[in-house]
């Protein structure tokens, strides 16, 4: 169903089987939610391709199917996710790769009413490394998925700032990764956004430190709701356990300042239907105050409800805390 009719009609959502039948301790005031463009005054809603990649991976979702299920489950844009498309990831022709890309992406999200607002970019090389050879092939990497994003009408990239672990050279590798990826998407009226995604990354004090160096308006941040591992044990990038956290909340406040886009991250979600590891009514609260008005994107990551029924669980609870007075 097309957004547009999907707010005219205020389509209630039957979640009581769809979303939360496994969850049978759901309180039943979460089992149906409607909602009209009143209840969310201050952003809009889109869907990060994440949220899916376990049906991706596995083969049960074409991720040229995306459009088509994010209209379906009520959002108005979509975050595409590079590292999902391996038919561009492993091509041998990616500039073909990536035409075809352009092309099936804008069809299906014409054909579905949605609007295509970033990419995120993954597995194209590190941009905060000491390397100057590898960081130059890293932003090179980058530079066609700006070309790209600008072909589909995305207002952003997000890219990775991984590399350096020491906070000086950090931020002066990551700077000038930012200033030569902002500079070249400019040309294409691209913003390059980095988000807090691990290590010195989710550092979010010396991120905007980096930032103003740069000192670019079209370089800027994504804040995740939940990224803000400083370190993982074994020194291992992902799965591993966190030991080291920046505090969420201060994180958020930090970056918002100068943020084209917002992540709402989740996981897990109490009988009431609240994540339990994020408060949303105070993230919402810092969103609003800092006078954003852009895109917050569901990203579902958790392990106890199928991606579906996280996705919808996620989403509505950003509908219903936009709800509450700040």
């Amino acid at each position: 169903m097309k957004r547009r009719k999907f707010i005219q009609n205020s389509l209630t959502l039957g979640l009581g089987a769809t979303a939360f039948g496994s969850f049978a301790t759901f309180n039943n005031k979460m089992s149906y939610l409607s909602y009209s463009s009143t209840d969310i005054p201050f952003f809009r809603l889109s869907l990060a391709q994440w949220s899916l990649h376990k049906a991706i991976e596995g083969g049960k979702l074409n991720p040229y199917d995306f459009a088509a299920k994010a209209s379906d489950l009520g959002f108005e844009g979509v975050e595409y996710v590079s590292q999902l498309y391996t038919d561009v990831m492993k091509s041998k022709n990616k500039p073909a790769a990536l035409k075809n890309f352009i092309a099936t992406s804008n069809a299906k999200a014409k054909e579905h009413d949605i609007e295509n607002v970033l990419i995120m970019i993954d597995e194209e090389g590190d941009l905060a490394v000491s390397n100057k050879l590898e960081r130059t092939t890293a932003i090179n990497n980058h530079k066609a998925w700006i070309e790209t994003a600008a072909a589909m009408d995305c207002h952003s990239i997000r890219i990775n700032l991984f590399g350096e672990n020491n906070e000086e050279k950090w931020k002066d590798y990551s700077a000038d990764s930012m200033r030569k990826l902002g500079e070249y998407g400019a040309a294409f009226n691209v913003n390059i956004l980095v988000e807090n995604h691990g290590y010195l990354s989710s550092n979010s004090a010396l991120v905007m430190e980096m930032l103003e160096q740069v000192n670019l308006a079209n370089c800027g941040t994504l804040p995740d709701f939940g990224n803000f591992c400083l370190e993982r044990e074994g020194g291992e990038r992902w799965d591993t356990k966190c030991i080291r956290e920046y505090d969420r909340y201060k994180g958020v406040e930090e970056l918002l300042p100068k943020a084209f886009a917002v992540s709402a991250k989740s996981h897990d979600f109490d009988a009431e239907g609240n994540e339990i590891n994020t408060d949303y009514s105070r993230m919402l609260s810092l969103v609003k105050k800092s006078g954003y008005t852009g895109f917050i994107g569901v990203e579902y990551e958790g392990e106890k409800m199928n991606e579906i029924d996280g996705i919808l669980a996620t989403k509505n609870l950003l509908i219903e805390k936009a709800k509450q007075p700040a």
